[in-house]
C-alpha cells in the first residue's frame, strides 16, 4: 500500500546567498482606501437588495398561487351551494304551487273545464254532442256549468257529464268527436316537477350567478 504523498513545505518569504529577498508571497491587503471600502459595502448592499426582492418575488408568487388555489376550491364551494339553493328554491315554489292549486280546485272545481270549452270554442262549435268524464261529486256542478259556458260561447250542442269515480280529484276528459281534451292535476304536477328537475340537471353547476357581477 503505497503512502499518500505529502505537500511540500513552503517559505513566505524566500532570501538567497546574499541575504537579499529572493522571493515574498504578497501578503493581504490590511487597509483600503475609503473609495474601496465605499464601493465594496455598495456592491455588498446591491447583491443583499437583489437576493431579498428574489426571496420576496418568491414568496409573493407562493402566495398568489396559494390564493388561487384558495379561490377555485371556494367558487367550487360557491357554485356547489348556489345549486343547491336553486334546487330548495324550486322544491319549495312547486309545493307553494301546488298548495295554491288544490286550494284553488277546491274551492273552483269548475273553473278548469269551463276554461278549456272556451279555448276549444272553434274546434267544437260544429260538434252535436259533448261527453264529458269525471269525478261523481262534481258531475252536477260541471253539468251546468258547462251550459252557462256553452251559452256564452254559443254552442248549441248536447252536453253530457258522466261520472268516473276512478278519476283524480279535479280532473276531466272531454271528448267531442273530431278530438278531445283532458286535465289531470296530478299528473300534470309530474310534469312540471319533472320539466324543472330536467332544466336544473342541464344547468348543473354553470347556472349564472346568483349575485349579478359575481
Amino acid at each position: 500500500m503505497s503512502e499518500p504523498a505529502h505537500e511540500k513545505f513552503g517559505f513566505d518569504t524566500v532570501f538567497d546567498n546574499a541575504g537579499e529577498v529572493a522571493f515574498a508571497q504578497a501578503r493581504p491587503k490590511r487597509l483600503f482606501p475609503a473609495e474601496e471600502v465605499e464601493a465594496v459595502r455598495a456592491q455588498a448592499l446591491a447583491e443583499g437588495e437583489r437576493r431579498a426582492m428574489a426571496s420576496i418575488a418568491a414568496q409573493q408568487a407562493q402566495a398568489l398561487a396559494s390564493i388561487a388555489d384558495s379561490a377555485r376550491l371556494a367558487l367550487s364551494k360557491l357554485a356547489e351551494v348556489a345549486h343547491d339553493h336553486r334546487q330548495g328554491s324550486a322544491e319549495l315554489a312547486l309545493a307553494c304551487a301546488r298548495a295554491i292549486a288544490d286550494a284553488s280546485l277546491e274551492l273552483f272545481p269548475q273553473a278548469v273545464i269551463r276554461q278549456a270549452l272556451e279555448s276549444l270554442a272553434r274546434e267544437i262549435e260544429a260538434a252535436p254532442r259533448l261527453m264529458v268524464s269525471t269525478r261523481p261529486e262534481l258531475v252536477d256542478p260541471l253539468t251546468e256549468a258547462l251550459n252557462q259556458t256553452a251559452e256564452l260561447i254559443g254552442y248549441s250542442g248536447q252536453i253530457q257529464v258522466r261520472a268516473n269515480p276512478g278519476m283524480p280529484p279535479a280532473a276531466f276528459t272531454l271528448d267531442f268527436g273530431d278530438g278531445s281534451a283532458s286535465y289531470d292535476p296530478q299528473a300534470a304536477t309530474q310534469r312540471v316537477t319533472a320539466a324543472l328537475d330536467a332544466a336544473l340537471a342541464a344547468e348543473g353547476l354553470h347556472a349564472e350567478p346568483l349575485i349579478p357581477g359575481v
